[in-house]
């Protein structure tokens, strides 16, 4: 959903790469239009893995995609990869609540709450519990967006499976969010996988036929406040 007049717009993520899978096109498409765009990642995500990248290699990854992007304010914190859940949630509330008031956005992007990456569902459950809707608050838009090698692999039953009611636009954009997904060399994988260049584009190019587009992203609204 590209809202007009719109001109603050916060994703929140998990990891590093995130941003670029689930909302990269349409980041890219906010900016082009002027609008103001800031990125919030929770995680290091790098931790849990078995590979040579360390957490500094990939913070560095994370700026050089930001620049990339165009957006104005990366925020990094370091929580544990794949370990959200060995925190108390209130933690990651209060890391969310922090850069909402900090940034005061209009429109919140942030993970799918059922994907099969616990760190997805905890920041998803973070950013709902700090957008609490109380009186006078700013956030008025709540969008969760897919993540592939996440949201598909999670059981496809009623209460999982993603359904997006919100598609934006990525044609002019498609190119750039692959090109600006190579930052992140070491998390492609070659295809059939979902998170590679060919998969990621014949994702955006699925959501296209859906929607009547040749490119999109699929988000499914989660809170819209009219005044």
């Amino acid at each position: 959903m590209i809202l007009k007049n719109q001109n603050r717009i916060l994703a929140i993520v998990a990891h590093p790469d995130d941003e670029i899978l689930g909302v990269g096109g349409t980041i890219l498409k906010y900016i082009s239009r002027g609008d103001e765009v800031d990125v919030l990642i929770l995680g290091e995500g790098e931790t849990s893995k078995d590979s040579n990248i360390d957490i500094q290699k990939r913070k560095k990854q994370a700026q050089q995609a930001a620049k990339l992007l165009g957006v104005k304010n990366l925020f990094l914190e370091k929580l544990p990869d794949n370990q959200f859940d060995s925190l108390p949630l209130l933690k990651i509330v209060k890391i969310v609540e922090h850069y909402l008031n900090k940034i005061k956005p209009i429109v919140v992007y942030t993970h799918y709450p059922y994907d099969l990456n616990i760190d997805h569902r905890l920041t998803f459950q973070a950013v709902l519990t700090a957008c609490r809707p109380q009186p006078d608050f700013f956030v008025k838009t709540i969008l969760a967006f897919e993540t592939p090698s996440s949201t598909e692999w999670q059981v496809k039953d009623k209460t999982n499976q993603f359904r997006p009611t919100v598609y934006s636009d990525i044609t002019e954009f498609i190119d750039k969010k692959i090109e600006t997904l190579k930052v992140y060399q070491d998390e492609l994988k070659k295809y059939p996988h979902p998170r590679s260049e060919e998969g990621i584009r014949v994702l955006a190019k699925y959501r296209g036929t859906e929607s009547g587009l040749q490119y999109a992203e699929a988000f499914q609204l989660i809170r819209e406040l009219n005044g």
